[in-house]
């Protein structure tokens, strides 16, 4: 017995598996934090990455920071996927990280669960934008701080005083490449997801 479902048919053959629902899941932040890393560390499948190399016309624009290595940039989306078990799949959506691609937002956002916001602590004010959009919109979210290698390092109190943002707000610590630090992050979206769905039907 499953969730006090039999698996064996009415003939006494084994039921069909049952059709897993998938869900969306967008990853945002600012230029270079590291959402095209995050999904592909991943996502069981080649993510899907819209990257463009970056021009002439970018200089001055979008700045790589630390990652002066930097020579291409996300100009619609990435994606990904990730089987968590039989019954469901999470689809990820990386958004563009300049503003000028906000646009984008509102269809990437669309039907979204929810969201993980990331932030690179040499460049806090980057995220300032999505922190703004995705409380506007509602939908729950976590802040997760890619500890990129020579990064100024801040206690997560730190990074909270410099985002301003909520107590209410979950806020973690990550690294985008490794695929265990990834896992612990959508854990804790998911988390979160049932939180706010629970305080809204609460309030309702």
């Amino acid at each position: 017995m499953l969730f006090g479902h039999s698996d064996i048919g009415p003939s006494g053959s084994p039921a069909p598996d049952p059709s897993p629902s998938s869900v969306k899941i967008v990853v945002s932040g600012g230029f270079g934090v590291g959402k095209t890393t995050f999904i592909g560390a991943i996502s069981e499948i080649e993510p899907l990455s819209t990257e463009a190399a970056m021009t002439e016309v970018s200089v001055g624009v979008d700045d790589p920071g630390r990652r002066a290595d930097k020579t291409t940039t996300t100009v619609a989306m990435d994606f990904g996927r990730i089987t968590l078990d039989r019954t469901l799949v999470l689809y990820l959506f990386g958004t563009p990280g300049q503003q000028r691609f906000e646009f984008l937002w509102d269809d990437l956002l669309d039907g979204a669960l929810g969201g993980v916001i990331l932030v690179d602590t040499g460049r806090v004010e980057d995220c300032y934008p999505v922190l703004d959009y995705f409380e506007q919109r509602d939908t729950a979210f976590v802040v997760a701080v890619n500890r990129f290698d020579g990064a100024p390092q801040f206690a997560l109190d730190e990074v909270r005083e410099a985002l301003d943002i909520d107590e209410s707000i979950h806020l973690v610590e990550c690294d985008a490449r490794d695929r265990e630090s990834v896992k612990r992050v959508l854990v804790e979206l998911l988390e979160q997801v049932l939180l706010h769905r629970l305080s809204h039907a609460v309030a309702t």
